[in-house]
């Protein structure tokens, strides 16, 4: 298989571009180069612009940004298969955070200008996407009120099964940034992380969860 026609299959597996013909999916893979990033390597930092979407084709790339101490936080991680950078790609508005190889990586580019340029070739192609952006934005207002109304232990199980679907069983964050993700304190990550340890759901290690049953997990996100 090409590179053109990975980034075709990992462009269909984004809901921005799902519901694209395999031929229009095809043109727009066609469009796009890879590059290579070697582990730690900076890709894009907050405030450059946003003149490309990326997809992963290997390795590892955190999105990131500073603490109120000086730290960093990691918002999410993206292994290969996942594609970000879709609405940079259409607003061109400065990035929201960074964005860094935690490995060596290699990345499918498909610039700002290219893409609208095919989109002004290809109008329907237009017309679909901003159908899917709609559905976008409609996803998101769920989640925002599923982030207020659903309790702590659905909202941090649900968050541990999207990165078990990424990166497996064993989970490289800190329960700082898991608080992040579910925007909850640390303590109350660490109060429930450690109960479901004793009910050998999980193990914890520094800077690593173990997920050891995924279906006790997968049904506590389910609200079961």
């Amino acid at each position: 298989m090409s590179k053109q026609a990975e980034f075709a299959v990992i462009l269909k597996m984004n809901a921005m571009f799902a519901d694209l013909g395999a031929d229009e999916l095809q043109r727009l893979a066609n469009l796009c180069h890879t590059q290579h990033l070697g582990n730690g390597e900076v890709l894009f930092q907050k405030g450059d612009p946003g003149d490309a979407l990326f997809g992963v084709r290997r390795g590892q790339v955190r999105i990131e940004t500073g603490a109120s101490d000086g730290s960093r936080l990691t918002l999410n991680f993206m292994g290969p298969g996942d594609l970000f950078g879709e609405v940079a790609v259409l607003d061109g508005q400065s990035r929201t955070a960074d964005a860094t190889a935690g490995e060596a990586s290699e990345l499918f580019v498909l610039r700002r200008e290219d893409f609208l340029a095919f989109l002004e070739r290809e109008p329907k192609v237009g017309i679909k996407i901003i159908a899917l952006l709609c559905q976008r934005i409609r996803w998101q207002s769920e989640r925002m009120e599923e982030s207020m109304l659903q309790p702590l232990p659905v909202r941090l199980a649900r968050r541990l099964c999207a990165l078990a679907a990424d990166f497996g069983s064993e989970v490289h964050i800190s329960q700082e940034q898991l608080g992040v993700f579910v925007g909850a304190a640390r303590e109350s990550v660490n109060r429930q992380l450690q109960a479901w340890r004793k009910e050998a759901i999980l193990d914890l290690q520094r800077g690593r969860i173990l997920l050891r049953n995924m279906t006790k997990l997968t049904a506590i996100a389910r609200n079961e």
